[in-house]
């Protein structure tokens, strides 16, 4: 039985995709289920935080005495820190709940309350079952500080029991921020499997145990479901490794056919990937890419991604990354999922596959970074991903006309 449940596509997949819905009450306040959930930030308030109502209600639906842990980059929402932290404090309830962040979450947002709030509900002791806890100043908690800088870039949820469901993981791009909700494209996918949840649940841990000289890269096996931990600081990268994979192009009985490649990308600075992308284009598959920005030869003096991309007989590539106006008060409009579909011919099957998660293309990322990444190997997963591609594309300035210095990294935003 398909895992992408409850009542047709979920309702914020629904009002992600801008479809206007009319719904009896008793519908409206169903517990969310399980499957992709999108944001649209040029649409109605609904629409805009759609990702953040099904955190909520989620939250909300949180069994008594069951479990919530949260490993998140950024959390500036004061609502949803005093939904958690009721969750923990309501005798009625007494979840159990773990947060960890990234130090920057204080840091760079002092008026923000959010972590004030956990801190005071949930303490800071990470030897109990409930705290909030930080990674080090300018480091993730799994990544070598001899390194360099690094941040604890990841951004899931996890219940073990709510809205009657169980051993369920919230795989997302999004922050708990206003830009977030209003000026970013996210998705979330929502799983409901023992495997997978355990899995993360493991990786949880060890990230709030910050023992980063015993970690090592992890990848996690739970069909239909693999999940991939970072850092991985000593050798591969784990985007080309999947993209070795594609066959582009095949026949069989019914004929010939194509595979296609879609990318909707934050931040694509890592050369190899660009260049296996580029590649596969060449090699005849249908690549086709949406980014935020990319690295050049205008940003560090020396060809980029954007020049592998934009060589002759590259992929089809739209930014998406504007600002158009007038008014230096209103956000621009930014791609922010890190989601890569794949249809046709992967790993000598025929199929339809999504990659989703916290993970940027970029150099930190794949080494240094604390980041996870969820493929999902079913049709409707990807199908739901690939429409909401479309509207991405459409939606994407300043599109083809992509040589500005935002979407070549001249002025390059941080990973978020």
């Amino acid at each position: 039985m398909s895992r992408l449940r409850a009542a047709a596509p979920p309702l914020a997949l629904l009002l992600g995709a801008g479809l206007t819905l009319t719904t009896p009450p008793s519908a409206a306040a169903a517990s969310p289920g399980t499957g992709p959930v999108f944001n649209q930030p040029n649409g109605t308030a609904a629409q805009q935080r759609a990702i953040r109502s099904d955190l909520l209600a989620r939250i909300e639906g949180a069994a008594p005495r069951s479990t919530i842990k949260v490993a998140l980059y950024h959390f500036w929402d004061a609502e949803v820190a005093r939904a958690l932290a009721t969750a923990h404090t309501a005798p009625e309830r007494r979840v159990h709940v773990q947060v960890m962040l990234d130090e920057s979450s204080v840091s760079s947002m002092p008026s923000s309350t959010s972590y004030s709030i956990l801190r005071k509900a949930l303490g800071t002791d990470r030897e109990r079952r409930s705290f909030v806890g930080l990674c080090p100043k300018s480091t993730s908690c799994l990544g070598d500080p001899s390194a360099g800088n690094s941040i604890a870039h990841n951004k899931f949820w996890l219940f073990s029991r709510t809205g009657g469901l169980r051993d369920v993981v919230v795989q997302t791009s999004s922050n708990l921020s206003t830009g977030s909700y209003t000026k970013f494209w996210n998705d979330a996918m929502v799983v409901a499997q023992r495997g997978t949840y355990a899995a993360y649940s493991r990786y949880f841990d060890k990230a709030a145990g910050s023992d980063w000289r015993s970690w090592r890269y992890t990848r996690a096996a739970a069909s239909p479901y693999t999940s991939y931990f970072f850092p991985r600081p000593r050798g591969g990268d784990t985007v080309t490794g999947i993209l070795d994979n594609v066959t582009c192009r095949w026949k069989d009985a019914s004929g010939s056919h194509r595979t296609s490649v879609r990318l909707a990308m934050f931040k694509l600075t890592r050369q190899g990937v660009a260049e296996k992308l580029a590649s596969l284009q060449r090699q005849g598959c249908a690549v086709d890419i949406v980014y935020a920005q990319t690295d050049s030869e205008a940003s560090t003096g020396s060809p980029g991604t954007w020049e592998a991309l934009h060589a002759p007989g590259g992929p089809a590539v739209r930014c998406l990354h504007y600002d158009d106006d007038g008014d230096p008060g209103t956000s621009r409009e930014v791609v922010h999922s890190k989601t890569l579909m794949i249809s046709g011919r992967y790993a000598k099957a025929t199929g339809k596959l999504v990659w989703t998660g916290s993970h940027n293309y970029s150099g930190p990322a794949l080494t240094k970074n604390d980041e996870t990444l969820l493929k999902v190997e079913r049709d409707s997963v990807h199908d739901a991903y690939a429409d909401r591609y479309r509207a991405l594309r459409a939606s994407a300035l300043p599109g083809t006309r992509d040589n500005t210095p935002s979407c070549k990294g001249v002025s390059p935003q941080p990973e978020d």
